[in-house]
């Protein structure tokens, strides 16, 4: 089975659930990916040493100016990106800005002057960690293509379970409903949304949940920071209204931001806090389904 955690907004604790369900449901041979490759930190609070492997991504392309350039200028006036610099009188390219367009190219008279290569786009990497395998990547500085890295890595874990070595994938998404989520959601079997009572964390979860609605993929929802704003019922209104199910209700706990702190999951840092015995709940509630 594929569950993936998302969220369309930052911050809500998507990681923190998943690392903690990871530990949890580690005797049913899950494997983690890390899917925000923006900003990946699942290896953080799973304990991550060293990584075992690591390999580049190449899916990108950028222009790259040769020495036949003649310094007309041709290219800075239709590169859209601001890609192009000139140092010392000479049109150099900026790879975290380019895109690999080719307008460039397109309006240089000069052939040979200006040519367009493959360029890194990221790197994936793999760890065995104390509790389940791992796969995580990580998205060059400027690059594009962040959804084929998750959709790369998915990939790789769909093949561990082929081979024997895990029987579940729990992915942990990035925020938002970019091309990464999408790439995330893509496939799965279930969606837990993690949100928070706020009318902001309200908006992003709608627009999630009819992400997971164009994907078929069933939406289940669990209120972290339960607590913060009692009177605020937004959330329980719009599960209701769509029939999504609400499995948990993580409360609002300082030992979260101190697990975080320790580079530890919650599980592990304050296994007797109101919110890890709520954790402890939810994984009881998911390991059902696997």
């Amino acid at each position: 089975m594929e569950i993936v955690v998302a969220s369309g907004k930052g911050g809500v604790g998507k990681s923190t659930i998943t690392a903690s369900l990871v530990q949890l449901l580690s005797h049913k041979k899950v494997a983690a990916v890390d899917a925000d490759a923006e900003a990946p930190n699942l290896h953080l609070l799973l304990d991550v040493k060293e990584w075992e492997e690591e390999k580049e991504f190449v899916s990108a392309q950028s222009a790259r100016i040769t020495n036949r350039c003649t310094q007309c200028g041709a290219c800075d006036d239709v590169c859209i990106y601001e890609a192009i610099e000139i140092k010392d009188g000479i049109h150099r390219i900026k790879d975290y800005l380019c895109e690999g367009c080719g307008a460039c190219r397109a309006v240089c008279p000069v052939k040979g002057a200006i040519v367009i290569e493959n360029a890194l786009s990221g790197w994936i990497r793999v760890a065995e960690t104390p509790h389940a395998p791992l796969v995580s990547a990580e998205l060059d500085v400027g690059r594009p293509n962040s959804g084929k890295l998750v959709a790369e890595e998915k990939e790789i874990a769909r093949g561990w379970v082929k081979e024997g070595k895990a029987k579940h994938l729990l992915v942990d998404s990035a925020a938002g409903i970019g091309c990464q989520v999408i790439a995330s959601i893509s496939g799965a079997d279930l969606a837990i949304l993690v949100s928070e009572p706020t009318p902001s964390s309200l908006n992003d979860l709608k627009r999630m949940y009819h992400l997971t609605r164009h994907f078929g993929v069933e939406a289940k929802l669990i209120i972290n920071k339960d607590g913060i704003n009692p009177s605020y019922r937004g959330l329980e209104n719009f599960a209701k209204s769509k029939g999504v199910e609400i499995i948990g209700r993580v409360p609002y706990d300082e030992a979260v931001p101190g697990s975080i702190t320790a580079m530890k999951t919650l599980i592990e840092y304050a296994p007797e806090s109101p919110s890890a015995k709520e954790i402890v709940k939810i994984a009881e509630y998911v390991e059902g389904w696997l």
